[in-house]
């Protein structure tokens, strides 16, 4: 990574920004990209010498409240935004990308980025390619002994009774998921699917925790711990809300990042990890290599300014200093 002092910073949520902008916008995933930006965009007004420049798809505008210091990109209908976002990185001393994993999309942002040589504020395509996918971080999460759930193949397994849940390698919070409980509902959704693109495991239920992280060089910072609420809809886990900033004692949870960090080098930025708690214990179902949709509250429950943290990172460890301590309820789609 190049370590130059940034001046000229872009922000591209790839929901919001235009990566949709040939297609129907997904309403549901457009409302929390819009939350995670509009935190990012509020961030950064207060830091001073930066020059940002947001993109835009042009459905969006007036959605996104932005500084007059500012740039916007608009990506219009009949843009190609993979071509206007690979100009506008050129232009750029480093670039902050926000997309899902699904289909390589966050892991091909960030590629771009490195292959022109300019400051990425994420993790490195590499990294998001394995701490992205489901199986392959569960098969780092065995290697390293993090404690995490079963997990298997999906075109691996035969079914057993008992109660599973399918998930897509790849996917983003409950997107394509299914709680499958009987042999029939199995049938069917392997029928439906490529089970080459899906894992199975046994559905646990549990207090369901995010932590909040910024991680570089193999070390890793606690910056919050959340709580997730879901509703489950036809056997699908919908995220309704999340409690940032929860007030829960955090060593135990640093022991856990400290791990991850050893096992998962290359992380670097802002980090979401997904946990289910059982009890005493404390299971790693995923990682999240990108903002998650708690860094909407953190700055409100905190006082912690993530994107000055971030900048930090660079050449130095992140000043996480709280200045508020409160726990603040992020509401998402009902």
């Amino acid at each position: 990574m190049c370590t130059m002092k940034p001046q000229k910073i872009l922000l591209f949520e790839y929901i919001t920004g235009g990566g949709f902008n040939q297609t129907g916008l997904p309403e549901a995933l457009a409302k929390e990209g819009l939350l995670m930006l509009q935190a990012l965009v509020d961030n950064f007004v207060s830091l001073q010498g930066l020059a940002v420049t947001v993109m835009i798809d042009e459905r969006m505008l007036g959605r996104l409240i932005v500084s007059e210091d500012f740039s916007v990109q608009i990506i219009a209908a009949q843009s190609d935004v993979h071509a206007e976002f690979q100009a506008l990185i050129t232009q750029h001393d480093a670039i902050w990308p926000i997309a899902p994993e699904t289909e390589g999309i966050l892991q091909q942002l960030c590629e771009h980025v490195e292959q022109a040589g300019k400051i990425l504020l994420n993790t490195s395509g590499a990294e998001v390619a394995t701490a992205g996918d489901k199986w392959l971080s569960y098969l780092r999460f065995k290697e390293c002994a993090i404690p995490t759930i079963s997990t298997y193949k999906l075109d691996e397994f035969s079914y057993l009774p008992g109660e599973w849940i399918i998930k897509p390698r790849d996917g983003v919070g409950g997107e394509a998921s299914a709680i499958i409980n009987d042999r029939a509902n199995f049938n069917t959704i392997c029928t439906q699917n490529d089970r080459g693109l899906f894992i199975i495991q046994p559905h646990i239920v549990g207090k369901k925790t995010s932590l909040s992280c910024i991680f570089k060089d193999s070390l890793g910072w606690l910056i919050c711990v959340n709580q997730q609420e879901f509703h489950v809809l036809n056997g699908q886990y919908q995220l309704t809300e999340i409690k940032v900033n929860l007030q829960a004692a955090p060593a135990k949870y640093q022991a856990l990042i400290a791990k991850l960090a050893v096992a998962f080098p290359q992380l670097w930025g802002y980090v979401g990890i997904d946990l289910i708690e059982v009890e005493d214990d404390i299971y790693v179902l995923e990682i999240n290599p990108r903002l998650t949709s708690s860094f909407a509250g953190i700055y409100q429950a905190t006082g912690i300014n993530c994107a000055k943290a971030i900048l930090q990172l660079i050449d130095d460890v992140p000043d996480l200093q709280m200045s508020n301590n409160q726990t603040i309820t992020v509401h998402l789609n009902q």
